[in-house]
């Protein structure tokens, strides 16, 4: 049918009388979508006839519908755009609120064509003009976030985690009455793609498990899932948190069949990664788990670097910046940087001496930010002094108690002479205790010496508070 013949048929239906219309029209639509030359052009004159005609409701709906169906038969995406978009704007002007069906239902298979041509904005903004909050019809909370979520797909293939993550928000107000599982699986997904493409690695992780778990999904979905909750655990900052959820992944009987289940033990174990290892696992990753970030280091670059740091604190007690940057085949000054930051932040336990350059470890990270760190650590180093000190003293207790077992006083325990020399004994032995102890606070020695007889008993006692304190 060519396109003259189509528009002759138009207006021999203008000048029908209004009762055979609906016939006419209906006939000319399956003659067009069955043989026309130029289909794009005849569509866009039939609907331009049908939408400018004085037809009433009742009559112009029905015809409306039939238009839908046959233009869903279309197979040229191209086509199916231009006519799509020449009918939406056709019915904007005809008021689309009165036919508020048929135009979600064009809208609608106008992304399927913008999705085929791989144009996936285009798809999620047609989308989004889709009046889900109607008067005039009801939308269940199933179609409102079968909708939203197609968007946040289309956003997301787009790698645009902003305009997705804005229209998922949508969907978490009436998640919680979506009846349709495969809807609320496809929220999970959309969630677990957003964290991971927003560099929220834990979260993604979580995710990416959760959906794992889900019966209802395929065996090799359920792996493919549990794959990426690896990779994302892999990726995520070193810390108390990403070791419990390391801790989950291996301990599930799946993971050893997993692809990354090898590098996912190596960090559970706290064992370090060598350059050969992390450039295989760097060759599975996505361009987004590549970008640089602000110290031109990648997100892989900065989590295995953590992960060393972690590891070594499993190795020493404490270690020198220069030494430290070796092992982790970093600068001295940024293995200090990173270290800081992670103790900073809870992720690392220990503290830096900066004057000798050392970092001390002191086990697991508490997963929270450190506040007064340094009041901490003096008490800390004070309690210890104490302790010393409270040591020192029942030594010197102990051997006073001895000299007096060994070397009865007898009768000269009250002669004036005698009782002065052991005064001074006593008062020597407590200043050069408090002169070691460098300040540290003694709120009680213990019983004085009145019976000492032996001024050997003071290098001694100084020899043994040298070891104690120096």
């Amino acid at each position: 049918m060519s396109s003259a013949e189509v528009t002759n048929a138009l207006q021999s239906i203008g000048a029908a009388p209004v009762g055979e219309k609906p016939a006419l029209y209906t006939s000319l639509l399956q003659q067009i979508i069955s043989g026309s030359q130029n289909l794009t052009a005849d569509l866009n004159a039939y609907t331009q006839t049908l939408l400018d005609d004085s037809l009433g409701i009742v009559v112009l709906r029905p015809l409306l519908a039939n238009f839908v169906e046959h233009f869903r038969t279309i197979k040229d995406p191209d086509v199916k755009i231009e006519v799509g978009e020449k009918a939406i704007e056709l019915l904007q002007s005809k008021g689309a609120g009165q036919y508020e069906e048929q135009d979600t239902q064009i809208k609608e298979l106008l992304a399927d064509a913008f999705e085929e041509n791989e144009d996936y904005r285009k798809s999620a903004q047609t989308l989004g003009t889709i009046n889900l909050e109607s008067t005039q019809k009801s939308r269940s909370a199933d179609d409102k976030a079968r909708v939203w979520i197609r968007i946040v797909r289309c956003y997301l293939e787009e790698d645009d985690p902003t305009s997705a993550f804005l229209h998922l928000n949508k969907v978490k107000n009436v998640i919680y009455d979506v009846q349709d599982q495969q809807t609320r699986l496809m929220f999970q997904l959309s969630q677990a793609r957003i964290h991971d493409s927003q560099r929220k690695y834990l979260d993604a992780a979580q995710a990416y498990y959760t959906m794992s778990l889900e019966s209802i999904v395929d065996e090799d979905e359920r792996l493919q899932a549990l794959g990426a909750a690896i990779l994302c655990a892999v990726l995520a900052p070193a810390g108390p948190l990403r070791s419990n959820m390391l801790a989950k992944l291996y301990k599930d009987d799946r993971a050893n069949s997993v692809e990354d289940f090898p590098i996912l033990e190596k960090m559970f174990l706290d064992r370090l990664l060598s350059p050969a290892e992390i450039k295989a696992f760097a060759s599975k990753l996505q361009p987004h788990h590549l970008a640089k970030t602000a110290d031109g280091s990648t997100v892989l670059d900065r989590a295995v670097l953590e992960h060393n740091l972690v590891g070594a604190s499993k190795l020493y007690n404490n270690i020198g910046f220069d030494q430290l940057g070796a092992l982790l085949g970093i600068d001295a000054e940024k293995a200090e940087h990173y270290a800081a930051k992670m103790l900073e932040q809870g992720r690392l336990g220990g503290y830096i001496d900066q004057i000798d350059r050392l970092i001390f470890f002191e086990g697991e990270g508490s997963g929270e930010r450190k506040k007064e760190h340094a009041e901490r650590v003096v008490g800390k180093e004070l309690r210890k002094w104490d302790a010393n000190v409270q040591g020192l003293a029942e030594e010197v207790e102990k051997a006073a108690t001895m000299i007096q077992s060994q070397y009865p006083v007898g009768l000269s325990r009250s002669s004036s002479a005698f009782l002065d020399h052991s005064t001074k004994l006593y008062t020597d032995l407590i200043s050069g205790i408090l002169r070691i102890a460098n300040g540290a606070l003694i709120s009680r020695l213990a019983s004085p010496f009145h019976k000492l007889r032996h001024t050997t008993l003071i290098p001694q006692a100084s020899a043994f508070a040298r070891s104690v304190f120096i």
